[in-house]
């Protein structure tokens, strides 16, 4: 039997608030390193009514419109564990964040609250880009912000929006260029 490749799935998220519950996720991008042509973008309706207007401003949504238009959490979160489930066609699905805990923190806890569990395993965890910066590059922390990590790599235009979309492809493509640069593993 053969066994299926690893899948970096960069997750970037959208919040009204800095932590989920009492706040809302407000919307989820996901992209898989090395694969440009996967990638999954939702909002979702808020779930609360508080919001601390300066993470709100954040991400330019208009929660009004959010309120009004975006699928409840329980079908994003539905069609978010699908995408990410039809992955394990192809390979295994690993989470990617930059940070891991503020991402993972919201992805988590809406794919158990909404969905039951997380596609993502038990634990929710995954690569941290931060951590493993320091890990290839012997770098200490303070040298490892996503715009220090995109200089070296010489990925200076690649922009950061704030849109989880586009911001989950972004990081797609930084860690892609960071395992590219990794020494090839021995047997």
């Amino acid at each position: 039997m053969t066994k299926l490749p690893e899948l970096y799935v960069a997750v970037d998220v959208e919040a009204d608030g800095p932590i989920p519950g009492p706040y809302s996720m407000i919307s989820l991008g996901m992209a898989v390193a090395g694969r440009p042509d996967l990638t999954f973008y939702t909002e979702l309706k808020p779930i609360s009514e508080e919001y601390v207007p300066q993470a709100l401003a954040v991400s330019g949504l208009d929660r009004d419109r959010l309120v009004r238009e975006a699928p409840a959490p329980e079908q994003a979160m539905a069609a978010a564990a699908k995408w990410v489930n039809g992955l394990r066609k192809i390979g295994r699905p690993v989470f990617l964040a930059a940070p891991a805990v503020w991402d993972g923190m919201f992805v988590h806890w809406y794919f158990v609250r909404f969905v039951g569990h997380s596609p993502f395993g038990s634990t929710g965890s995954g690569v941290d880009l931060r951590s493993y910066w320091m890990g290839v590059t012997g770098s200490e922390w303070v040298d490892t912000r996503k715009g220090k990590i995109k200089h070296e790599l010489g990925l200076t235009g690649v922009p950061h929006t704030h849109h989880a979309g586009e911001d989950a492809a972004e990081l797609a493509q930084i860690f892609q260029a960071v395992l590219n640069r990794r020494p090839a593993a021995r047997d």
